[in-house]
């Protein structure tokens, strides 16, 4: 009989929601002379995001941490010949973490690339005088050249993903990631979820909004 479990923390819950809020309003605002500044904020608001979870990727519940997801290479084979490990249906899979994975790093990216870049027009990073005009040109072009579109190509392989395994295969991913609870086939560890842990991590992204507000000022 299929057992629910709490796989989703609420801090790893809000993370979630919150950046493809903050993703969206990005490109949104992106080409928007009018959203500059709501772009450059939203900037910001995803690199505290990001720092927070780079964290809680050690200290959170169970299933959020990295050491859940980092599947070797020859489970990830196992995986895609149909022979998957059961912890494999509880948080991410093997496919779907290195979705996040690839993510996070090209979030992380493109946010450093829009610190220190330059279009010498409009707009320039906090921490473009502390670089070189070459590379702050670099970072510029890397950033709206390339970064924007890896990032938007990922995203449509997520949601894609996303929409196949909750139409074809009836796994109810999208109400896990609100709700928090999966129904599993076997009981399983929990992650942890309560007043404590959700006041660790209320002071966790406290320090990373305050380190990057320090770091833009």
């Amino acid at each position: 009989m299929a057992s629910k479990v709490r796989v989703w923390d609420l801090p790893t819950r809000l993370f979630h929601w919150a950046l493809v809020i903050c993703v969206a309003g990005l490109a949104v605002t992106a080409y928007s002379e009018t959203g500059l500044d709501w772009h450059v904020r939203l900037g910001y608001s995803v690199l505290a995001l990001l720092l927070f979870r780079v964290v809680w990727g050690f200290i959170g519940g169970r299933w959020s941490r990295f050491a859940s997801f980092l599947y070797s290479p020859s489970s990830v084979v196992a995986y895609l010949r149909g022979r998957s490990h059961p912890d494999h249906l509880v948080g991410h899979n093997p496919l779907g973490a290195g979705s996040v994975l690839a993510m996070l790093a090209f979030l992380l990216a493109q946010v450093g690339t829009g610190l220190v870049s330059d279009d010498e027009s409009s707009s320039q990073g906090p921490l473009t005088p502390f670089d070189s005009s070459s590379k702050a040109l670099a970072a510029t072009w890397y950033h709206k050249q390339v970064g924007q579109w890896v990032l938007l190509g990922l995203v449509l392989l997520h949601v894609a993903a996303v929409l196949y395994y909750v139409l074809k295969k009836r796994q109810a991913l999208v109400g896990a990631m609100v709700g928090g609870d999966k129904h599993v086939a076997a009981p399983v560890q929990p992650s942890r979820d309560d007043v404590a842990s959700r006041t660790v991590a209320l002071g966790v992204f406290a320090l990373c909004a305050g380190f990057v507000w320090w770091l833009v000022k």
